[in-house]
Parts: C-alpha cells; structure tokens; sequence
C-alpha cells in the first residue's frame, strides 16, 4: 500500500487523537475542521483545546478548512458525526473523483430513514474506492494519553485489510482485522445506545448489581437487533462489540454514558447536549435503532426505553420500572 498522506476528516477528539496517533512519528497527516474559527486557532496554537486541552500536534500535521486540500490524500480517515458524514462525503465527491485509493470510516452510527451504515453510504458515494471501518473501545483522551489500546479494522478485502494493519498499528494501538464490516460497524454504533441506558442507572443512583445486568442484556440485545440486520454474532463478542460496549458503558470518558447519567439526575436532552462541546452519537443512533428494530420485528426493550427517554419524555425511574416489570422469562445468549 503506497500511502504518501492521510487526510482526516473530522477535527472532534477522535479526529484529533488520531492525527496524532499517526502523526507524532513523522507522517504526513492532513486534519480537515469543519469550524473555521477552531481550524484557525488550532493552525496559530497547534492545541485542539476544545476537545484534547494541551495536546500538542507535531508539525508533520497540516490543519485546514479547505476539502479541497484532501485531494492528494492516499487514505482518507472520515471522523465526522454520523449524521453530516453523507453530507461531507458528496462534497468530497468531486475533490477525491474515482481514484483508487482507501477509505476509512471511523464513525459510529446509523443513517436516519434509510437505515444504512456509515461504510454503506461511502460505497453509495465512491462506488470504485475499497473502504474499510475501524471501531473498538478507543476512547481519545487515553489514545492521546499512551495507554495500551486495541482495536479492529475490517474491510471486505483482507489484503486491505492487512495492509491498514501494517501501515497504522503500533505497540500500544494494536489492531485486529476482520471481514466482517457488517458486524464491526453495527457493534459500534449500537453500544452507545446501551450507554445512554447505563449513564441513566448511574444517574439514578443504582448499584453494580443493576448495572451488571443492564449490560449483560444490552449484549444479548445488541446480539439480537444486530444478527437481524445482518451481522453474525460471533465477532459481537469481539473489540467492536463486548469490548467497545464495555468500555462506553463504565468509563468516565463516554460521552454517550455521561448523556444518560444527566438524564437520570433529571436534566432534559436539550439542557444536556446545549452544555456540551462533543457529539454523543447514541442520541442519533437511538433514533435509528428504534426504527430498525420496528422494520424488522425484532424486541429491543432497553432501546425502546432509551427511546422513550430521548424522544418521548419518559422519566428515568419510569423507564427502569417498566424494564423490571417485564415478564420473568428463561435467559437466553
């Protein structure tokens, strides 16, 4: 694989972290901001300090406003919120044209309406280009920090595949591969539904037994909704599935987690994503997933409750109750 320059598209804490990540050891990166405000003063103070405070960006790392300084790019990495990534990608349409270069979606979430993931809708767009996904519990402040971190990359070409691997992994950002983009995506973007579940029973002040459970079954739904739109349920137990659940579920950093913990201290959706910087994509994606589980006939209750949170104005407590209240039934995995 013959990668001159990396463009990212997307300046959040994911994009950041990761212009870093592959930056810091010389590589030519290009870090694309939608804000021409931040870009501006991220090119005069190389900090991104609305999202990485006092991260420094080596000078390998060119930060621009312009889409079109994308076009040379051999990899192009897509770190932008799920819900304006199809908007972007047909700007980037006729920058990039048909070349045969890579994609990488490292975005989680779900398509209103149509129900497409993100690696679906980058087909859609750039029908001759290989895409591949990356996803797995990679929060960015530890990213940027040093931790030991794991994560997949899946494309439907293992020699792709392998190749990403090779050229983005090191020692402390190992990378697996799959085939399986179907699985790895869906994995990543339903777990911050399941989040949201899990910030509200923090918020409410429950103990570890609850939580325990809540993510046990938010697994096993996970699993459900998921199969039935088309992933298989082996790799769900996999980084991009049980670890990224795990990971958005307990830590302090989620954003998605910390959105429920709000709501269950009885903050409105509004008062909560208007007093943060990030975007917490379970919010869009919960929206999503309801309607994918309704297309398909498929019982999700902790997505509906979460749902009912988000859009219907349920209380916390309320939708806890009525998860409790559920008939008893026989465990099933």
């Amino acid at each position: 694989m013959n990668i001159d320059r990396i463009a990212i598209v997307g300046a959040g804490s994911w994009g950041t972290a990761l212009a870093w990540l592959w930056g810091k050891d010389g590589r030519q990166i290009l870090l694309w901001g939608n804000n021409a405000r931040r870009v501006a003063r991220m090119q005069k103070t190389r900090e991104n300090t609305d999202y990485l405070p006092r991260l420094k960006l080596p000078n390998s790392i060119d930060i621009t406003h312009d889409l079109r300084d994308c076009a040379n790019a051999g990899l192009v990495v897509f770190v932008t919120p799920s819900t304006v990534l199809r908007g972007i990608a047909m700007r980037l349409q006729g920058v990039l044209g048909t070349d045969q270069g890579v994609l990488l979606s490292c975005t989680k979430g779900i398509e209103h309406g149509t129900g497409m993931r993100m690696s679906e809708i980058l087909r859609e767009i750039f029908p001759t280009r290989k895409v591949a996904v990356l996803s797995g519990p990679n929060l960015a402040v530890e990213i940027v920090r040093g931790v030991p971190t794991a994560t997949v990359i899946s494309c439907r070409d293992p020699e792709c595949a392998a190749e990403l691997q090779d050229f983005l992994g090191s020692s402390h950002f190992r990378i697996y591969t799959n085939n399986d983009v179907t699985s790895v995506e869906l994995g990543g973007a339903l777990k911050n539904v399941f989040a949201i579940a899990a910030g509200a029973s923090d918020g409410l002040g429950l103990g570890d037994n609850t939580k325990a459970a809540l993510v046990t079954r938010s697994l096993a739904e996970l699993i459900r909704l998921g199969s039935a739109m088309g992933g298989n349920f082996r790799t769900f137990y996999g980084l991009s599935g049980l670890g990224d659940l795990m990971a958005t579920c307990f830590s302090k950093h989620s954003r998605n987690r910390r959105v429920g913990e709000h709501l269950g201290r009885g903050q409105t959706l509004q008062q909560i994503t208007s007093a943060m910087q990030m975007v917490a994509e379970g919010v869009p994606t919960t929206k999503s997933a309801y309607e994918c589980a309704r297309t398909l006939n498929i019982d999700t209750p902790i997505i509906d409750e979460v749902y009912a949170l988000l859009y219907q104005k349920k209380t916390p407590a309320r939708a806890m109750q009525e998860l409790l209240e559920r008939d008893q039934k026989a465990e099933q995995t």
